[in-house]
């Protein structure tokens, strides 16, 4: 009887460690999640940025090129 109820409690141990484990994990995700909920990873860039990539006039001589530059490196 002794060794059913040592299990028990062992069990009950393991039980509310994988709980608090798990609830650990979904908070610590629910606050990450909360943290770059807001991020604006695509705003207009403020100060002296500069614009990186300019547009050619000329897109269908565009797409060939990169199109055999895909076919190329297999990319």
């Amino acid at each position: 009887m002794v060794r059913g109820l040592l299990l028990v409690l062992d069990t009950m141990k393991v039980f509310l460690l994988f709980t608090g484990c798990t609830l650990l994990f979904y908070f610590g995700i629910l606050w990450v999640n909360q943290e770059y909920q807001n991020y604006h990873r695509y705003d207009e860039p403020e100060g002296k940025a500069v614009k990186v990539v300019q547009m050619e006039s000329v897109p269908q001589q565009i797409f060939l090129e990169r199109l055999g530059l895909f076919f190329q490196t297999g990319e």
